[in-house]
């Protein structure tokens, strides 16, 4: 039976569906409404005054789930930049995201958004909201492989410091920035483990530190407002001095979205946090592990910069992502569940 469409009203929304680590991504191909501004930041904020909607209807159920992930191509005002990409979530719109950048990196190779490929690699710079991001796609007999990608400068915020965090007192929180900020905790201050624990548990954990931290830390960032935010809390196994084995975490972000994947900019947020303590030297590779899923990064710091007043560090982080399926959606004017609804 030949695939076509059901009857509907409107534009379809046609997508391509892939996953890094475990962790989804919805790119959209086509049927959203010109997204105006001067800058990636600009549009971010526009898409977030005026085609919110849009987000709801493929992020959220039923066309999608509680934990769905989004990138949005933009065109970037950039001149060394292939593409402009923004973020979408159950919360909005992030500023970076790891996996999204791997992923892409391979789909704009496949899908002919950079000029001709070349062996063994092919450089795809992507503007992220939170600026340039160089991703290197291997490439080798017209089929694409594993992604690496370039931070940008990424920095420990604030070590040790003390919060209080309704339901298990004063604790102590490391705050690093890798493309978006994270609170970062050891998750045996809780009495939990991020790879045997209840997921429940560890977002329970999780969410309540971010409420703290956003309640009683004030973030900024020496670039943008827009930028000064905590995105969520990474919850670690408390092995962040340098070793071959590798070290686990579970990122829960936006409204208690759960990563599946060790979480790209988080790697590079604990990256710059581990060398900012002395427990990672330059070009020392290490592997990170979601303890969601058991899905693998690496990372590891290449060059040694500032960010404003910050001393910061550049980040290489690699991982591979996979396609999963293409998807046209279409909507019905007489269901009224049709702009999407989550359960929590």
């Amino acid at each position: 039976m030949e695939m076509q469409l059901p009857p509907h009203e409107g534009d379809e929304l046609s997508v391509v569906d892939m996953h890094t680590g475990g962790e989804p991504l919805r790119i959209v191909l086509g049927g959203y409404p010109e997204v105006k501004g001067d800058s990636v930041l600009s549009k971010r904020r526009y898409v977030h005054e005026h085609l919110d909607h849009l987000r709801r209807l493929l992020m959220f159920e039923p066309r999608g789930h509680y934990d769905m992930y989004g990138a949005l191509i933009v065109d970037s005002e950039v001149p060394e930049a292939d593409l402009g990409v923004l973020f979408m979530h159950n919360e909005g719109y992030s500023t970076m995201c790891g996996h999204a950048v791997i992923a892409l990196g391979r789909f704009a190779v496949d899908y002919k958004l950079v000029k001709e490929p070349q062996s063994p690699e092919t450089q795809v710079n992507i503007h992220c909201p939170c600026g340039l991001v160089r991703a290197f796609v291997e490439y080798s007999e017209g089929k694409s492989g594993a992604v690496r990608f370039l931070s940008v400068p990424a920095f420990a915020f604030a070590t040790d410091v003390m919060v209080t965090v309704e339901g298990f007192g004063e604790v102590m929180v490391d705050i690093s920035y890798g493309g978006a900020f994270y609170a970062f905790v050891d998750a045996q201050r809780f009495g939990l483990d991020v790879t045997k624990s209840r997921t429940r548990d560890l977002v329970d954990a999780a969410t309540a530190v971010t409420k703290a931290v956003k309640s009683q830390v004030k973030l900024h960032h020496p670039t943008s407002d827009d930028l000064a935010f905590l995105y969520g809390t990474i919850l670690t196994d408390g092995k962040d001095e340098y070793s071959l084995e590798p070290t686990a975490n579970v990122c829960v972000f936006a409204e208690a979205q759960v990563d599946r994947s060790p979480t790209g900019s988080g790697v590079t947020a604990r990256v710059a946090l581990q060398h900012h303590k002395g427990l990672i030297q330059l070009n020392q590779t290490r592997t990170f592990q979601s303890g969601a899923t058991g899905s693998q990064f690496t990372g590891r710091a290449v060059e040694e910069t500032r960010c404003g007043d910050f001393k910061a560090v550049v980040v290489e982080v690699a991982g591979r992502a996979f396609y999963t399926g293409v998807s046209r959606f279409v909507q019905e004017p007489e269901d009224k569940l049709t702009h999407g609804f989550l359960l929590k």
